[in-house]
């Protein structure tokens, strides 16, 4: 297997990860040669790109060879072998360590242009390099992400021989790389263009990243008499603003309903990810089945939201519990004449929300899968209580949580025909009814 170029190998590379997508991940290329293919990853699953910056140590009279690798957080990794074996004195090491520990700084500094570093506690986390040789870069930046508050930590490569690939899988959770060749001299063997990666590119790459990224805004918002916390994002040119409403157990941290918001980014809409209940009350399972609860605060919400929006359409997307929430406050918002453009329920509990269901007046889509049955009899008995245009979905083999393969990228995909077509100047999608 020979790559063209480094995009070339990133988007073969991004061909292996969509299973990812619905983790939310964060891709972090390895400057500079594994920023090009970390780009095409990212780009493939609207995923947010960063760098993480570690320095290989050098043997100070080979320094394509390295002994060991250094990263940000006083992350160290060293090869024993190889420093035996290239008798490496302690002076020298300590040398070449103080070089790349400065370097280390000014590199980070100057790729980022002042740009903050990406927070990636709780999340997971894709390090993508161009290839590896004795994987000690790679394993280094694999400390730095996990000390940074990573919890699931992904290495993806387009080539490494075996013996690095098993090192890798000892330190990340799993390990992706498409040519693991025995017989291995040189990265560079497998590329027809391995020309130098020079720094302007890696700061342009990161750039026009950020550019295609939406400002994520943490926001407090009174409802009820208690004050809740959503992350709001507005695209430029945003046309409409979708507020998910999260289910049971969940909240605006869930993987599964961030990656659902990346694609409506992607394709122009807000999206308000709230938590309605505050973490004390998360635990009482009585506020959790509180429809009514629930509802009122995603009311209180909205009507900062339109102002927050500065009059943009307003949509729902709920989950579980979430979606008979959601349907409560959009047949609120109908009895109080106030227009909600259109409700999504994804694997969600409409019947819960009981009679109000008959007052929803917002085009209405909910989408189960085909394996999850006690929730699809659940939807198809709520939807002849719905008097909106409306249209069930079943997603085939797919369980609650949606896990498997491409199943969730349906969903995204559903949700965003939905949002768009059920926009104030667009036509439908596609016909609605019973289905």
């Amino acid at each position: 297997m020979q790559f063209i170029d480094r995009a070339d190998a990133g988007r073969r590379l991004a061909e292996k990860l969509p299973h990812l997508r619905s983790e939310n991940p964060v891709v972090l290329g390895l400057p500079r040669g594994g920023v090009p293919v970390a780009y095409e990853v990212a780009r493939a699953l609207h995923a947010p790109l960063d760098i993480v910056v570690v320095r290989k140590l050098g043997v100070p009279y080979h320094r394509e060879l390295g002994f060991g690798a250094i990263g940000e957080g006083g992350a160290r990794v060293v090869s024993d072998d190889i420093v035996r074996m290239t008798h490496v004195s302690r002076d020298d090491l300590e040398e070449v360590e103080r070089h790349e520990e400065a370097e280390l700084g000014r590199q980070a500094h100057r790729f980022r242009d002042g740009r903050s570093r990406t927070d990636l506690r709780g999340r997971t986390v894709i390090v993508v390099d161009d290839g590896v040789a004795t994987g000690a870069t790679a394993l280094a930046a694999c400390q730095v992400v996990r000390a940074q508050g990573a919890a699931r930590v992904v290495v993806a490569v387009p080539v490494a021989p075996p013996d690095a690939v098993a090192a890798l899988r000892v330190e990340a959770d799993a390990v992706v790389c498409l040519h693991a060749p025995a017989s291995f001299f040189a990265v560079g063997e497998w590329y027809r263009d391995f020309s130098q990666t020079g720094d302007e590119e890696v700061s342009a790459l990161l750039k026009r990243a950020a550019a295609r990224a939406p400002t994520t805004v943490e926001n407090r918002y009174e409802a009820g008499g208690v004050r809740l916390t959503g992350d709001l994002t507005l695209p430029d040119g945003a046309e409409a603003v979708v507020a998910f409403s999260h289910g049971t157990g969940s909240s605006r941290h869930s993987p599964r309903n961030r990656a659902v918001g990346s694609a409506l980014n992607e394709a122009g809409l807000g999206t308000l990810l709230l938590d309605l209940l505050t973490p004390e009350e998360e635990a009482d399972r009585g506020a959790v089945f509180d429809i009514g609860l629930l509802a009122r605060r995603l009311t209180d919400v909205t009507r900062r939201l339109r102002a927050e929006a500065d009059g943009l359409p307003i949509g729902y997307f709920g989950a579980s519990t979430g979606a008979a929430a959601a349907l409560s406050a959009a047949a609120d918002a109908a009895d109080a004449g106030e227009d909600i453009a259109a409700v999504v329920s994804r694997g969600g509990r409409p019947d819960l929300a009981g009679p109000r269901l008959g007052h929803v007046r917002a085009p209405t889509l909910l989408i189960v899968g085909g394996a999850d049955r006690a929730v699809l009899d659940l939807n198809r008995r709520a939807q002849e209580e719905l008097r909106c245009p409306n249209l069930l979905h079943v997603v085939p083999g797919a369980t609650h949580l949606f896990e498997e393969p491409g199943a969730l990228d349906q969903v995204a995909h559903l949700a965003k025909d939905w949002f768009l077509g059920h926009l104030p100047h667009r036509s439908p999608p596609y016909p609605e009814g019973k289905g």
